[in-house]
């Protein structure tokens, strides 16, 4: 599948801003099934110094600063991607149990393995505690197979908690989200990983965008796409393996990956700090366009889906 995003973030403020440091991580990974065809950000007004580079996790991190007064910021994000499907198929009942993918973990030395041990520890928005690991205990039962185990909890947090987006902030405890059984995209994929966490496994939070697909009938509505999350585990020997527990699938050729790390925090789409600028008003725009099923001509259409 091919893909065009567009990304669009833009801050109104009430005062002047006298000067802003910024760090965007808005542009595409290049994965073994994601190949980046085309990606760059433009920022308006223009910054007085830009520079790209990878952090930890090796996500794309554009820094740009802003040294003259300004009343608004516009960055947007523009890309091409093609995602291909798994090939191989995924058998979610083949492999080690999740008590071995554990200790082969606990004992890992490889670079991937060294890595991935640091993702089994608590993060700054996944802390760990008992209530996280009785609500995993049903899904990872002794001698299960990890792949399966995972997608049990998946399938648990989908039926289990509620779509609700005016129920979280990104500063909603995960404690709130689990003791009210609802939230977003982001507060499902820190549940799922804080219940990995919290069984010895690693996981990681993954940011990207899914191609929303509209009711029967109807046109896509451009600029009506959202950015999405989703959580990946670890499997010794084999890699990262993703699942996504707001639209309980497997992530396949829909998902774009952008960014990936311990939490939200580790991924911020935007952020940095201001000097000046009294309050503050966001939008933010996203519009995923399939360029293989899509009319170029026509105007696209509407998101059905989560975010």
């Amino acid at each position: 599948m091919r893909y065009r995003i567009t990304h669009r973030t833009e801050y109104r403020y009430s005062e002047p801003v006298d000067s802003g440091y910024n760090e965007a991580r808005l542009l595409p990974r290049a994965l073994d099934r994601q190949q980046v065809l085309c990606a760059s950000l433009a920022i308006d007004p223009p910054a007085s110094d830009q520079r790209e580079r990878s952090d930890y996790f090796g996500n794309r991190v554009v820094a740009f600063s802003l040294d003259r007064p300004h009343r608004s910021l516009t960055v947007t994000s523009s890309s091409e991607v093609v995602v291909e499907p798994r090939v191989d198929g995924l058998d979610l009942f083949a492999g080690e149990s999740w008590e071995q993918a554990r200790a082969a973990l606990r004992e890992a030395t490889d670079p991937e393995g060294l890595l991935a041990r640091d993702l089994v520890l608590a993060s700054p928005l996944v802390p760990l505690g008992e209530a996280l690991s009785a609500y995993a205990a049903p899904s990872f039962s002794p001698g299960r197979p990890l792949l399966d185990a995972v997608h049990d909890l998946m399938v648990r947090v989908h039926r289990d908690f509620r779509y609700d987006p005016e129920f979280t902030t990104l500063s909603t405890p995960l404690a709130d989200v689990l003791a009210h059984r609802r939230g977003v995209c982001q507060d499902f994929a820190h549940l799922a990983i804080g219940c990995l966490r919290s069984q010895g496994l690693a996981a990681r939070y993954v940011s990207g965008y899914i191609e929303t697909l509209p009711p029967p009938g109807k046109p896509r509505l451009i600029g009506a796409d959202a950015s999405h999350a989703w959580f990946s585990v670890y499997v010794p020997d084999c890699g990262w393996v993703d699942f996504d527990p707001t639209n309980n699938q497997l992530p396949e050729s829909r998902h774009i990956t952008v960014a990936w790390g311990r939490d939200y925090a580790d991924v911020t789409p935007l952020k940095g700090v201001i000097f000046g600028g009294g309050q503050m008003q966001l939008t933010v725009s996203v519009d995923v366009l399939d360029l293989d099923a899509a009319d170029p001509m026509a105007a696209g259409g509407a998101s059905g889906g989560h975010p």
